[in-house]
């Protein structure tokens, strides 16, 4: 697996296919790693590889990635690192396809760097609804005593305003209602449909953004398939010509 690093962050990467790029920012929390798409309802790797350049990454702190930890890091500092790798790639546009937290990271990309993205399928993404705030914390500090464990440099302090900076908010927490109605990228979006990913959340992304697809459901059997056939048909409506 290639490594790319910038300062004192190192991430892991890997590549597959060939084609318009797609970035893919994987679920699994705090842990989000290339690995995680193997539990995911569909593989992109698997389904998009044929027609598509795919960059997947280890998220910092997860998996190979490592990288300080700072009170003042939050979504803008994940999004650096996107935006630092397609540099480093020498892409200057792409697709995205966030899962998860992916979803978050997506958007937040979008926003920070709405040039660099043609389009994004956003896979039931995680947000705050009723009282599952409690969820996402626990699942920051399940990583974070793992971090700690063999990271003596990380700091209580700095771990606290990390995760305020993530999971303080509200929404989708990586953007704001307003961000989503000026994102000018279109979205396809897949519904979640549970705590960590509420079907509320994902409805109301899809009712904001101005130019946004709802799919309400993608994940077993025919639904699945028809999902996927309509991901690569959403891709390939936004792809530039080659």
């Amino acid at each position: 697996m290639p490594t790319f690093t910038r300062g004192d962050v190192t991430i892991h990467y890997a590549e597959y296919g060939s084609g318009y790029p797609v970035l893919l920012l994987a679920p699994g929390g705090m842990r989000s790693t290339i690995a995680y798409w193997d539990r995911a309802p569909f593989h992109p790797v698997r389904e998009l590889s044929d027609r598509y350049r795919l960059v997947a990454l280890d998220h910092r702190n997860a998996g190979r990635s490592t990288a300080p930890v700072k009170a003042s890091d939050g979504w803008h500092t994940f999004a650096e690192d996107h935006l630092a790798l397609l540099d480093h790639l020498r892409i200057e546009r792409c697709h995205l396809l966030g899962g998860c937290i992916g979803g978050a990271f997506a958007l937040r990309l979008i926003a920070d760097a709405p040039a660099r993205v043609s389009a994004a399928v956003i896979q039931q993404t995680i947000g705050l609804h009723g009282e599952n705030r409690r969820v996402f914390h626990d699942l920051f500090d399940g990583w974070a005593a793992e971090l700690q464990a063999h990271r003596p440099d990380v700091t209580a302090e700095a771990l606290a305003g990390f995760r305020h900076n993530l999971f303080g908010g509200d929404f989708v927490f990586s953007v704001s209602r307003d961000d989503l109605r000026r994102c000018p990228a279109p979205l396809l979006v897949l519904r979640g449909n549970d705590v960590y990913h509420p079907a509320e959340i994902s409805e109301e992304v899809a009712r904001l953004a101005p130019h946004a697809e709802l799919v309400p459901s993608w994940r077993e059997g025919d639904d699945r398939h028809h999902a996927v056939e309509r991901l690569r048909a959403f891709f390939a409506e936004h792809a530039p010509p080659r």
